[in-house]
């Protein structure tokens, strides 16, 4: 029987995993942490994702989730306007999603190794040597799912690593009087806040901001103050909110450079493959697909329906095909954000020249799969 190691259990880590088992395939998962835990995330998901998530039984059905079908955009000066989502999407946190995902995968029958970090990967005569602090394993293929900047990125020496990146994100979880319906895109100066319902009646508000903003501050608060504040939507949020963390969940240097979807043999699933800018919101659904392309064309290596060539070669391919126009325009997008200028444009587009700014939406989503 072949085996298959999944290398992070995110999103497309632990959908791979559960597929491949689902397929008769001997899967093993590491996770640096243990669940349920937070994540820096929109944790807003398209609705392209419910038809493969119900028909494999690992939508959370119950859960009550704030449906979302609409788009709130403020500039820096406060100046507002909205937009439906034609598709829309649904909410809910990565604390509770993972964590379901992670019940699913152990009843599948996954293997897990929790709180173990991989500290290197090599590929030798047609197999894999995975070591980590206390053991050495060895697999016919491995998935790489850790996220958007991991050790093994620095190990694997990966072009996009090389370059620091300025972008810092920031998340709490709050309680304020958000419309379920809605997700947020308040702007500020050198950065952008969304804002969407969660469950039990909470709302995620995750930042992405300059390194240089908070480099000129003693603290986080400090800069919200100072920054955040001169967009009075954000003013009266941050005022008026019920903060739910003791402190908030930051990650550094997110990097949006180009990422190959192979490297070194390792398939590259969800944010290790490619990250879309956030503002875009579609970042969990694109780990998922991603997750069901991976899982199918592995399974079609396990069962010696293709060579490793034939694997990575249609990974790739199926990969850029449905991804890389994706993150191009995501990246095109970004430029519309951050600055009191470029805010204001982007907000009166999306008043004045609503059928351009749905065809921008349309850009960073995918159809139903």
């Amino acid at each position: 029987m072949r085996r298959v190691i999944v290398i992070g259990g995110g999103l497309s880590g632990l959908i791979s995993a559960i597929q491949l088992v689902k397929a008769g395939i001997n899967v093993t998962l590491f996770e640096r942490k243990k669940y349920p835990f937070h994540r820096v995330c929109g944790e807003y998901i398209s609705n392209e994702t419910i038809p493969f998530l119900k028909t494999n039984g690992i939508y959370p059905s119950d859960f009550k989730l704030p449906q979302i079908h609409r788009l709130q955009l403020t500039a820096v000066n406060g100046k507002a306007a909205e937009l439906p989502l034609a598709q829309g999407g649904w909410g809910i946190s990565r604390y509770e999603l993972d964590h379901f995902l992670y019940k699913k995968a152990l009843t599948a029958g996954v293997v897990f190794h929790l709180n173990t970090e991989v500290d290197s990967v090599s590929f030798v005569d047609e197999e894999f040597k995975i070591s980590t602090s206390a053991q050495t394993f060895t697999a016919d293929v491995v998935i790489g799912a850790f996220g958007k900047r991991s050790k093994m990125d620095m190990q694997m020496k990966r072009p996009f690593i090389q370059k620091r990146s300025p972008y810092v994100g920031i998340k709490y979880h709050i309680r304020k009087n958000h419309p379920d319906d809605c997700i947020a895109l308040h702007n500020f100066q050198n950065g952008y806040c969304g804002m969407s319902n969660i469950e039990n009646e909470k709302t995620n508000l995750c930042y992405l901001t300059h390194r240089d903003n908070v480099k000129r501050f003693k603290n986080i608060r400090e800069m919200e103050e100072a920054v955040l504040f001169k967009n009075p939507f954000l003013k009266d949020i941050f005022e008026n909110a019920e903060f739910l963390f003791d402190k908030p969940e930051v990650i550094n240097e997110i990097s949006f450079e180009a990422k190959a979807p192979v490297e070194d043999h390792v398939l590259m699933s969800g944010d290790a493959a490619g990250l879309i800018a956030p503002l875009c919101g579609n970042g969990m659904a694109m780990a998922i697909h991603s997750a069901k392309i991976v899982s199918e064309l592995v399974s079609s290596f396990c069962a010696d329906r293709i060579t490793r060539e034939e694997l990575e070669k249609q990974y790739e391919q199926k990969w850029k095909s449905t991804f890389a126009q994706r993150l191009w325009a995501g990246k095109k997008i970004q430029h519309l954000f951050g600055s009191t200028w470029t805010s204001n444009l982007a907000v009166n587009t999306a008043r004045y020249m609503s059928p351009f700014a749905q065809f921008l939406i349309r850009q960073t989503h995918g159809r139903p799969f």
